[in-house]
């Protein structure tokens, strides 16, 4: 929680929860241009709340993350994620909301049982096409669909929904596409920190949450290996920067514009 990140040259973030009883601890984990994962911070509150994100995210920046720098963050859809993220980073952030919790939330808890497996396949294969246009265009077919029915999966799904895209724009192959689309590279981690504290019976409180928890994410860190697909880290990279310089290009016409 106090590693200097001055030096790395990341260029994805994920963050994500676990929850402990009435704890969760969020955690936050970067990949840099060679595909290496990097644990960069934990902050426990009493929910996922944008309050604590920013807290959590202004320490990284303290510690050395540049917010003045295109950075792909990658999320799990909440709300106060999003705002967090927007208020830290602004522009400079691309979010991809995971695609896994989309389904989830939009199959799991608002539809009945019966059409759980079809409508989740049928989002696969949207998200599948590797087309932008054509995975937007049969998503919000199946908004249709759903929206005379189900209105409240209807509304789920279209919320958002943009943000899901968003890897699938930057043109990366396919390998590195499917990794950076979901947060199940921290949720992995989450795994491993559950194990660790199986056995506990009663969190005693938010700093006995938190040293288990930093405890099972040091113990993940040592198992770390490449991303998926890091062979095409260039291809993410050059996208970012490609982003940095349109955005300095469209704040000169502003700048043009307003003189």
């Amino acid at each position: 929680m106090s590693r200097e990140l001055r030096a790395l040259p990341l260029v994805a973030l994920l963050i994500d929860g676990v929850h402990f009883a009435e704890h969760v601890v969020l955690a936050a984990v970067g990949v840099d241009d060679r595909g290496t994962k990097h644990v960069l911070g934990l902050r426990e509150g009493a929910t996922e709340n944008a309050a604590a994100v920013r807290a959590l995210l202004g320490e990284l920046v303290e510690r050395g993350l540049d917010p003045e720098r295109s950075l792909l963050v990658v999320i799990d859809g909440a709300k106060a994620l999003h705002k967090a993220v927007v208020e830290v980073f602004g522009s400079h952030a691309l979010i991809q909301r995971c695609r896994e919790h989309k389904k989830r939330n939009v199959t799991e808890a608002l539809l009945p049982e019966r059409l759980r497996v079809t409508v989740r396949s049928t989002m696969t294969q949207a998200y599948a096409t590797r087309d932008p246009r054509r995975a937007r265009r049969l998503l919000d077919n199946l908004a249709r669909r759903l929206e005379h029915q189900h209105p409240g999966a209807a509304a789920s799904l279209r919320e958002g929904l943009e943000e899901t895209l968003t890897v699938m724009r930057l043109g990366l192959p396919e390998n590195l596409e499917r990794v950076l689309s979901s947060t199940n590279l921290i949720e992995n981690l989450f795994s491993r920190v559950r194990e660790i504290g199986r056995r506990v019976r009663h969190w005693q409180s938010g700093t006995m949450v938190l040293r288990w928890t930093a405890a099972g994410v040091l113990e993940a860190e040592r198992g770390f290996r490449k991303l998926t697909g890091y062979r095409a880290m260039p291809a993410l990279v050059a996208a970012l920067r490609a982003h940095d310089t349109n955005r300095a290009r469209s704040g000169v016409n502003e700048t043009e514009k307003a003189a």
